[in-house]
C-alpha cells in the first residue's frame, strides 16, 4: 500500500472504541515501520496557558490543549500553518517544535497532547474491515476547532460518503 501521510483517517459509524468514536485523524507517518497519527477534533478543558505558558500567545482559538490519542499523553505536538517545521503530509501544514520558544512565530499553533499510533499492517487491517474512511486533508483541517468536525469532513466528501454524515449517533433511537 501507498503511504497516507497526510490523509485523514475519518471513525466510520461501526467504530466504538471510545478512542476513536467520531475522530477524525490526520495521519502524519505511514511506512513499513507503522503509523501516527493524531486526533484532531477532541478538545480539552486544559489551556495551553497551564502546560506551554510560553505557546499560549500563538495557540489557535479557543487556546485549550487538544487530545490527540491514547499514546504517551505527555508528548505535545503542535501543528501550524507554515512552511517551517517538519513535514506533515499536507502542503502547507507543519508541525512545530515546541521545546524551542515560539519567537518569530506568527502563525496560530493547535497544540495536541499525546498521538495515534498502529503497528506494521494494524492500520491496513482496520482499514480492510470497514474501522476507517481514508480521505483527503486539507491544511485547515487542525484549526476546526467546532466539535462536529467528523460530519463536516465527511459531508465535504463526494458520492454517497457525504450521507455517512447523517448518520445517528446512536442509531438504536431511531
Amino acid at each position: 500500500m501507498e503511504s497516507l501521510a497526510g490523509s485523514l483517517l475519518v471513525a466510520t459509524p461501526l467504530l466504538l472504541d471510545p478512542h476513536f468514536f467520531r475522530t477524525v485523524v490526520l495521519l502524519v507517518q505511514h511506512d513499513t515501520e507503522g503509523c501516527v497519527g493524531i486526533v484532531l477534533n477532541r478538545p480539552t478543558e486544559h489551556p495551553v496557558s497551564e502546560h506551554l505558558p510560553d505557546w499560549a500567545s500563538v495557540a489557535a482559538p479557543p487556546a485549550t490543549v487538544y487530545y490527540g490519542g491514547p499514546v504517551d499523553p505527555a508528548v505535545a505536538i503542535g501543528l501550524s500553518l507554515t512552511p517551517s517545521g517538519m513535514t506533515t503530509g499536507v502542503p502547507g501544514l507543519s508541525m512545530i517544535d515546541l521545546g524551542s520558544p515560539p519567537d518569530g512565530h506568527d502563525h496560530p499553533v493547535r497544540i495536541y497532547s499525546g498521538y495515534s499510533g498502529w503497528g506494521t499492517d494494524q492500520l491496513e487491517s482496520e482499514i480492510a474491515v470497514g474501522s476507517w474512511y481514508v480521505v483527503q486533508a486539507s491544511p485547515d483541517d487542525p484549526f476546526d476547532s467546532d466539535e462536529d468536525q467528523w460530519r463536516r469532513v465527511l459531508r465535504r466528501q463526494p458520492g454517497p460518503l457525504s450521507v455517512v454524515s447523517t448518520f445517528p449517533d446512536d442509531p438504536g433511537l431511531n
